[in-house]
C-alpha cells in the first residue's frame, strides 16, 4: 500500500478513472495496528483496485475535508467523488471491510 505524503498527491489520485481505497490511519492508533495484521488478503482479493494510505496526522485538512473523524476509515474515490466511506467504529474486523468492499463493488 503506497503512503501518500501531500495533500496535492492526494487529491491528484483520487481522480483516477478507476477507483482508489484509501485507508486513513496515525502512527499511534492501536485499531490501525491491528488492521494491519489482517488487511493483507483483503487487499489481495480487490488487487484489481490501487490501494493507498494516509496518515492523518500529517495530512489533517485531507482528514477533515473528507469528514475522517475516526481512524482506521477506509474511503473509496473515483473521479474525484467519494464514492463510498468507512467509518473506524465499522472497520474493526476483516468481516466489517470485506463486507463493506463488497457492497461497494457488486454493482
Amino acid at each position: 500500500m503506497e503512503s501518500i505524503q501531500t495533500t496535492e498527491n492526494f487529491n491528484k489520485i483520487i481522480q483516477s478513472d478507476e477507483p482508489v481505497i484509501i485507508k486513513f490511519e496515525a502512527g499511534w492508533c492501536p485499531d490501525c495496528k491491528a488492521m494491519d495484521l489482517w488487511i493483507d488478503p483483503i487487499i489481495e482479493k480487490y488487487n484489481a483496485y490501487q490501494w493507498y494510505s494516509v496518515n492523518r496526522d500529517e495530512l489533517e485538512d485531507v482528514a477533515a475535508n473528507h469528514d475522517v473523524m475516526g481512524i482506521p476509515s477506509l474511503l473509496i474515490f473515483k473521479n474525484s467523488e467519494k464514492l463510498a466511506h468507512l467509518h473506524s467504529a465499522n472497520a474493526k474486523s476483516p468481516e466489517q471491510v470485506e463486507t463493506f468492499l463488497a457492497e461497494t463493488f457488486q454493482a
